[in-house]
């Protein structure tokens, strides 16, 4: 059986996303700086002991012109200086990059102990100019979709390829939007946490709820956010020596026990005609999500306490919930309208209020993922804890699928029967 070696999660940090860093004198620097203090805080973990870094940022050129994030990471935290470190890019997938990279520096043996952070910043742009910018991650000049907003065009024609297949009632998807933003409520990190709607704010009432490309409407969409998340990952042997110096178990840790990563091609319209035939829309994403219950050692969403997956879009969402087999292909309005999804339901999704709710920085998203399945299998979920959380699983997804990855992160005992 292909099982990943144990990389353990000693914990990490989250900044508050609702904040506009710009607007009080800050910027990127800024969120690196109270990412990684903060995360080394959290863990109890002397700088000295990170051996290798790696940074998750998707737009620091276009939003900031400031690249070379590796570097930056020891200019604001100048403990670390000397510290190895590297930047990943992959669009809304860059921290889960970055864990793939630190979980490859563990399992070899290279390092045992390894600071991963996702950043990113758009406040300090008009919206437009933010959205205009992540652009970049779709095939510039050649995806042929005519459209004002590439983002909510593209998965409203997500949305438009599912009805074309399966047939699909937007009130699915006005709920998916209700549920997460109601999560995120409980979530003290969450940007919408104190937004507030009416009775109209979830229909397709052209008021409160625009339309903002065919197929998306305003609350159909993710954020614009800015913010940063970290973890500290840790091989066994680092592991148990920090839970011993705690006065832990080691299985008090959450743990990384599988992974998936799958790419495809950049232009949307190329993936449907790939997918022709198949089962699944978007077959690479299906796949993503079976080598990591393979390498888990699981059998898929029956194994699962609950789920952080992306939803940039509603769509995006109901794009999961088929794909990680709630339902049928296709079907995944089956799993909305039964409560599977929603607290307390069979396997609950984005308690965190996911990327609508909690907020999306782009760069910062994957890491916080692994972040709140960690908080969940340790019993740290504050008000947004699945009761009795024992595994849960990430999928994050840059640009539209063209980039997949996904962790299933449990509980640190190793041999708990599954």
């Amino acid at each position: 059986m292909d099982m990943t070696q144990a990389t353990y999660v000693l914990g990490g940090y989250q900044t508050d996303f609702a904040k506009a860093w710009s607007r009080q004198g800050q910027d990127l620097s800024d969120i690196v700086r109270e990412t990684v203090l903060g995360a080394l805080q959290a863990c109890q973990i002397a700088p000295g002991a990170i051996e290798s870094i790696h940074v998750g940022n998707a737009f620091g050129e276009l939003q900031r012109q400031q690249a070379h994030l590796g570097s930056m990471v020891a200019q604001v935290v100048p403990a670390l200086n000397g510290v190895a470190a590297m930047r990943h890019e992959g669009a809304c997938a860059s921290s889960s990059l970055g864990v793939l990279s630190a979980m490859a520096e563990i399992e070899s043996g290279r390092y045992d102990c390894v600071l991963v952070l996702g950043v990113e910043e758009f406040k300090n742009t008009s919206g437009h100019e933010a959205s205009r910018n992540q652009n970049a991650a779709s095939w510039q000049g050649h995806e042929e979709i005519d459209c004002q907003f590439m983002w909510p065009a593209a998965f409203g024609l997500v949305a438009a390829e599912y009805d074309k297949r399966y047939g699909l009632d937007r009130k699915y998807l006005n709920r998916i939007a209700e549920l997460n933003y109601g999560h995120a409520k409980h979530n003290p990190l969450a940007q919408t946490r104190s937004w507030q709607f009416n009775e109209l704010s979830f229909t397709d009432d052209d008021e409160a709820n625009p339309l903002i490309e065919p197929g998306t409407r305003r609350q159909d969409c993710g954020q614009v956010t800015d913010g940063g998340a970290a973890v500290v990952l840790a091989s066994e042997r680092f592991a148990k020596e920090y839970a011993a110096r705690a006065g832990q178990r080691l299985e008090d840790l959450a743990r990384i026990t599988g992974w998936g990563h799958r790419n495809s091609v950049l232009r949307l319209k190329d993936k449907f005609e790939l997918s022709k035939g198949e089962a699944y829309v978007f077959p690479h994403v299906r796949q993503t999500l079976e080598d990591a219950w393979r390498r888990a050692g699981i059998g898929g969403i029956g194994d699962l306490s609950g789920i952080e997956t992306h939803d940039c879009f509603t769509t995006t969402e109901y794009v999961a919930i088929d794909h990680f087999g709630f339902t049928e292909p296709g079907q995944s309005w089956q799993a909305v309208e039964d409560g599977s999804i929603e607290r307390g339901g069979r396997c609950p999704i984005n308690m965190s209020g996911g990327l609508i709710g909690g907020g999306h920085p782009v760069g910062a998203t994957g890491v916080r993922m692994v972040l709140d399945c960690a908080r969940q299998v340790t019993g740290k979920a504050g008000a947004t804890q699945i009761p009795n959380a024992r595994r849960m699983q990430t999928l994050n997804i840059g640009g539209s699928f063209g980039t997949v990855v996904s962790f299933v992160v449990e509980q640190g005992q190793k041999d708990r029967e599954r």
